[in-house]
């Protein structure tokens, strides 16, 4: 049910989306709020009634029966309207809950559709605090915008009318009062929106912090930084004790202030409304009249000062929605990747490609290159000569210019879901989850975890570790050796080979013997692949079908023996490799 809201919002960045969305629920709220508020009405009134009735017993001109009637009147329908306000209530959390569900869930999908090199320049404390606080802030200020828009808007309404049929004059007098607190909520606005600004920055600066100090605890230890880390965490700690605060001081100190102005009024009535009992005011009172007058106010000052610090909260939600509006954007429908089926062999070929990554203006030109099924194509250069830009082509995250086709289809034909379910990649970060080996491998599918750890030979190592292929791996691979989480991020990709393998350095920690192996075992397995091989080793390269040489921006292809012929800088890394020099370029 939840996604088919998700993809009815029209506008995720506009907050009446989202009432709209809700518009059945909130209808709920109308009618319950309405027959609560307006029966909140009879509060007052019977207040007076009842006062006016012991008054008379006292006076022997009503029996004791008549308050028992009164009094059990009085408790139905006081009853009716708490059934009203539990109606109200239950909706409204719904309202709110559900709100909350959608902005989390239209937050998430925003996040994920984000290119991931601008993730990386975010705030991580920003975005946690973006995630966590800043919807339920917004989420809560919805509700209490739409709670109030009853307990204290319509409920207002009543208490006004029920005043100006006792006295409207006397009504007008002691409600003079009320602007005054509105405007001085008004006043504030500048200073509360401010205020919250800081504290969500000050928080957001102490997430990151928490999290730096967590993942990087090792590095801060041996180097002897952790007490200058520790202080600067207590600094920034201190920092966000004195923002949180200064963003509540206005909320919760004026509060009182608010009562006291609205509350102000009760003088003037007790000056000329006891004028009206003894019969030299405007109108003529009993006690009944009184009484009721009185308690109809002092509700609408209490509703009253909450309608000012209702504005102090709205305020205080909109600097969160500000935080997060630009990150919502409407979901968009992931195409589904087919089932694993029988592997399609592909031939792939590049024309005069060209690519660049977003904000730069160089990048890749001249890429000409084919690959048949079963080929390995080794992509090697210099340092930052762009090996790995040549891989987020086929994974469809850079711009490019061209040509490039697999099986004489353009590739800009394809849409996501066919792009990856011919093309598997894996990055020179392992990128593992927080799970098991096997479930990084397996990722839920029905994968011979056995076999894939065999091939990138590591089924002996984890069959040594306690819990053997279950064994947790921790944050991010944490529990295992650099080469260790090469190999099974490598696994993983071999364990959902498709038709197009695009491997970036993936024998990095591996040694040169375990590359040959592996090497040897995915000529093996698969025979009908192309496998692309983005590496600063050289070793295997005379063995591939073709080489792409990527120097100054610009590609070269041939196999092993012509490029040592024609391009110096190939031989001239070939060669070191060959004299023992093993370069870490990439």
């Amino acid at each position: 049910m939840l996604e088919g809201k998700i993809r009815e919002v029209e506008r995720p960045d506009q907050v009446r989306s989202y009432f709209r969305l809700e518009a059945p629920v909130l209808g709920v709220v109308t009618v319950t709020g309405i027959l609560y508020n307006i029966g909140m009405g009879a509060g007052p009134y019977f207040e007076g009634q009842l006062a006016q009735c012991l008054y008379d017993i006292y006076q022997g001109e009503a029996p004791v029966t008549a308050m028992a009637r009164l009094a059990a009147f009085y408790v139905l329908v006081i009853l009716l309207v708490q059934v009203a306000r539990a109606g109200k209530r239950y909706s409204t959390r719904l309202f709110a809950n559900e709100v909350s569900r959608l902005l989390r869930h239209t937050l998430y999908h925003s996040l994920v559709q984000q290119d991931a090199r601008a993730l990386e320049r975010e705030n991580l404390g920003s975005l946690m605090t973006n995630a966590m606080g800043d919807v339920d802030a917004c989420a809560e200020g919805m509700r209490k915008f739409t709670t109030e828009v009853f307990d204290t808007g319509v409920v207002m309404g009543v208490y006004l009318v029920l005043l100006m049929a006792y006295d409207w004059k006397l009504t007008l007098l002691s409600c003079s009062f009320t602007p005054l607190a509105y405007w001085i909520a008004n006043r504030l606005k500048k200073q509360v929106a401010e205020a919250n600004g800081r504290y969500k920055a000050a928080e957001a600066r102490l997430n990151a912090l928490t999290l730096d100090r967590v993942s990087h605890a090792l590095t801060y230890r041996i180097y002897g930084e952790e007490s200058r880390r520790d202080g600067a965490y207590e600094k920034q700690l201190t920092a966000y004790e004195k923002a949180s605060a200064r963003a509540n001081l206005f909320e919760g100190s004026m509060q009182p202030l608010y009562d006291a102005i609205a509350m102000a009024g009760t003088v003037v009535i007790f000056i000329l409304g006891s004028r009206n009992v003894q019969g030299t005011g405007w109108v003529d009172w009993n006690i009944a009249g009184f009484t009721t007058f009185l308690a109809c106010f002092t509700k609408l000052a209490v509703k009253t000062s909450h309608a000012a610090k209702l504005f102090n909260a709205v305020q205080k939600a909109q600097v969160s929605w500000q935080r997060i509006r630009p990150l919502l954007q409407q979901a968009v429908k992931v195409e589904a990747v087919a089932p694993a089926g029988p592997v399609v062999p592909v031939t792939v070929e590049a024309r005069d490609l060209a690519c660049h990554y977003e904000g730069q203006n160089q990048g890749l030109t001249g890429l000409s290159f084919t690959a048949s099924p079963g080929d390995i194509i080794g992509v090697t250069g210099p340092v930052a000569c762009g090996k790995s830009l040549l891989g987020r082509v086929f994974l469809g995250e850079v711009s490019w210019e061209g040509s490039l086709t697999l099986n004489g289809q353009d590739f800009r034909t394809l849409t996501p879901g066919q792009r990856h379910s011919l093309i598997s990649y894996l990055g020179h970060d392992p990128e593992l989850l927080s799970t098991s080996i096997r479930e990084n491998i397996a990722l839920g599918d029905d994968v011979d975890v056995d076999s894939m750890l065999a091939l990138t030979n590591l089924d002996r190592e984890v069959a040594a570790m306690p819990e053997g292929a279950d064994t947790l791996v921790g944050s991010g691979g944490a529990r295992l050796s650099g080469g260790q989480q090469a190999r099974i991020a490598l696994a993983r990709t071999l364990a959902h080979a498709r038709s197009v393998l695009v491997l970036d350095d993936p024998f990095a920690a591996v040694d040169r013997q375990g590359e040959g192996k592996i090497l040897e075992a995915m000529h093996r397995e698969f025979p009908d692949r192309v496998i692309f091989l983005i590496s600063h080793r050289l070793t295997h390269f005379p063995e591939f079908a073709g080489v792409l040489y990527i120097d100054r921006g610009t590609g070269h292809f041939g196999t092993h023996e012509e490029l040592m012929a024609r391009e110096p800088g190939y031989a001239r890394l070939y060669n070191l490799q060959q004299e023992g020099v093993d370069l870490d370029e990439r």
